[in-house]
């Protein structure tokens, strides 16, 4: 049974489409748990140049001060490497993804924890994991050349190893679960 992680990143609640069709999917994952990290609920800080400076500081040489700083991203990381399956619910906003997912995503891209730079370019370090996107839009059609949101995604989760990777139009889930 699959450890999931669902990522949500609409501000909208009850009225939310990509909310709704998250749902659905998860639905037919049948997991044997569910981790939901609910980015309205549980706003994330925009990175800080303490931050980045912290994680760049070798482990043993970290400040408590940096341990601090870096303890929120530290969980992010430890739900991304529980879980089998990330499902990231996302809408498209202004063509692009919410703040708050650019926020998860710049807090996740952790360098020897989630990927690492070797002498041929940058390896992802979660491998054998599955990502699912249900995208939402009001107007731009997923995977358009105006949605920026969607390969900019793929493209992360590509970075940090995760290749697996399967993209729902929310209207089309929301579509076939009410058939």
């Amino acid at each position: 049974m699959p450890k999931i992680l669902h990522v949500s990143s609409s501000e909208r609640t009850d009225d939310s489409t990509s909310r709704r069709a998250a749902d659905i999917v998860i639905g037919t994952l049948n997991a044997d748990t569910l981790t939901t990290r609910d980015l309205r609920a549980e706003p994330l800080p925009l990175l800080t140049s303490e931050w980045i400076a912290a994680r760049l500081t070798p482990v043993d040489q970290k400040t408590a001060t940096e341990t601090s700083i870096l303890s929120l991203s530290n969980t992010l990381v430890a739900e991304l490497l529980a879980a089998d399956t990330i499902l990231i619910s996302m809408p498209l906003y202004n063509f692009g993804m919410p703040a708050a997912l650019k926020a998860w995503v710049d807090l996740i891209c952790r360098p020897k924890l989630t990927f690492e730079y070797l002498p041929n370019g940058p390896v992802g370090l979660l491998q054998n994991k599955t990502a699912i996107i249900v995208a939402s839009s009001g107007g731009v059609p997923i995977d358009s050349a105006q949605d920026f949101a969607t390969p900019h995604l793929r493209q992360i989760l590509n970075f940090i190893g995760i290749s697996d990777i399967q993209t729902y139009v929310a209207k089309d889930v929301l579509a076939d679960g009410n058939s």
